[in-house]
C-alpha cells in the first residue's frame, strides 16, 4: 500500500518542505521548500553546512567596513545561500523572509524583498523560483501589493492566523498564504487548558475557512497549511492546495501507510454560503476586525518577536565569526 506521504500528494495537495536542512529535503520529493530565521538558525550551527557560512561571512566583509553593514549583508547571503542549495534538489520554488523587524514598515520590506531578489539573481537564480515571504501585518500586506503588482515578485504572507489576514492578502494578490496551523493550537490549548481531536482542531478549522472562502469567491491565492504539530491535523488538510511540512512529521508520513482521503475540495466549496467581506483600502476595518480576535493579535504578536529574536541570534553568531 502507498504511504501516506504518496496518499496526501494524490488528493492534490503539493508538499512542501518546511526546512532549512537541504540535505535532508531530498528524500520526501517535495515540489516546494520554505525557510524563516528559526530553521536557518538551527541549519546553520550544523557542520556540514560551514562553507555556506564561510562564504556568506566572505561576502559580508567585502561590504564596506561598518560592522553592522557587514552582519547584515552577510545573514542576507547566508539566507540565499541556503536557498539556492535547497533549489538543487526540488523541482519548484523556496520561500525566503524578509526580516521579522521590517513587519510592520512597508517601505524597509519591499526594498529588503528587492535586495533579496537581487542577491538570487547574481547568483543565477531567477524571481520565479523565489516567493518573499513576509509577515501578515497590515504594512507586511501593502508590502506584497507593491512587490506582485509593480515588481512581478511572487509573494507568501506568512504569520496567519486569521481570515481577516486571509481576505485582506488575496485583495492584495498574494500568490500564497501560509497560515498557522499548530500556532493556533497552541493558543488554544494553553487558554481553554483542553485538548483538541484533529476534527476539531482550531488551527485546522482556520485553514477550512480561508480555503474554502478563496474557492468560494474565486481568489487565485494559493492557500499553504503550516505550523503543524502532528500528522492529524495534516491528514485533515488533505486537498489543501499546499502544506509545508517539517521533516519530522514528513518521516512519519513516510512511514505510515494509514489511508489519507480527500477532505478539502474546490467544487463543495464552491457550492457554500459565505458572504464576501473586504479590506481593500480599509486599513482601520482590518485593524479593527483583526483586533476582535485575541488569538490572532497574541500570537501575530508573538511570533514577529520569535523571528526578530532568532534573527538577532543568527546575527551576533556571523558577528563574532567576522570579528574573528
Amino acid at each position: 500500500m502507498a504511504s501516506s506521504l504518496e496518499q496526501l500528494k494524490a488528493t492534490g495537495s503539493i508538499v512542501v518542505c518546511d526546512s532549512g536542512d537541504f540535505a535532508t529535503i531530498d528524500k520526501y520529493k517535495p515540489q516546494d521548500a520554505t525557510t524563516n530565521p528559526s530553521l536557518i538558525l538551527a541549519a546553520s550551527k550544523k557542520a556540514e553546512y560551514a562553507s555556506l557560512v564561510d562564504a556568506a561571512i566572505e561576502y559580508g566583509k567585502k561590504q564596506g567596513n561598518c560592522i553592522d553593514v557587514q552582519v547584515d549583508s552577510t545573514l542576507d547571503r547566508l539566507l540565499v545561500g541556503f536557498g539556492k542549495e535547497i533549489l538543487n534538489v526540488i523541482p519548484g520554488k523556496v520561500s525566503t523572509e524578509v526580516d521579522a523587524r521590517f513587519s510592520f514598515d512597508t517601505e524597509a520590506s519591499v526594498n529588503k524583498a528587492l535586495h533579496i531578489i537581487k542577491l538570487y539573481q547574481e547568483i543565477g537564480i531567477p524571481k520565479e523560483r523565489v516567493l518573499i515571504k513576509v509577515a501578515s501585518t497590515w504594512e507586511g500586506i501593502q508590502a506584497v501589493r507593491i512587490l506582485q503588482s509593480k515588481h512581478g515578485i511572487n509573494c507568501n504572507l506568512t504569520l496567519m492566523f486569521s481570515l481577516v489576514q486571509a481576505v485582506a492578502a488575496a485583495e492584495a494578490g498574494a500568490f500564497l498564504v501560509s497560515p498557522f496551523v499548530g500556532r493556533i493550537l497552541d493558543w488554544y490549548k494553553a487558554t481553554h487548558e483542553c485538548d483538541y481531536t484533529a476534527e476539531d482542531d482550531p488551527g485546522v478549522k482556520s485553514v477550512q475557512s480561508i480555503y474554502n472562502y478563496y474557492k468560494k469567491h474565486d481568489y487565485k491565492t494559493i492557500v499553504m497549511g503550516a505550523s503543524f504539530r502532528n500528522t492529524g491535523e495534516i491528514i485533515e488538510l488533505a486537498g489543501c492546495d499546499y502544506l509545508t511540512i517539517s521533516p519530522s512529521l514528513l518521516e512519519d508520513l513516510y512511514n505510515s501507510t494509514d489511508p489519507v482521503p480527500k477532505k478539502l475540495d474546490y467544487t463543495a466549496a464552491t457550492d457554500l454560503d459565505i458572504p464576501k467581506i473586504s479590506y481593500l483600502n480599509d486599513e482601520a476595518l482590518f485593524r479593527f476586525d483583526l483586533n476582535q480576535d485575541a488569538m490572532a493579535v497574541e500570537k501575530l504578536r508573538e511570533s514577529i518577536s520569535k523571528f526578530a529574536a532568532d534573527a538577532d541570534s543568527l546575527k551576533e553568531s556571523l558577528k563574532q565569526k567576522i570579528q574573528a
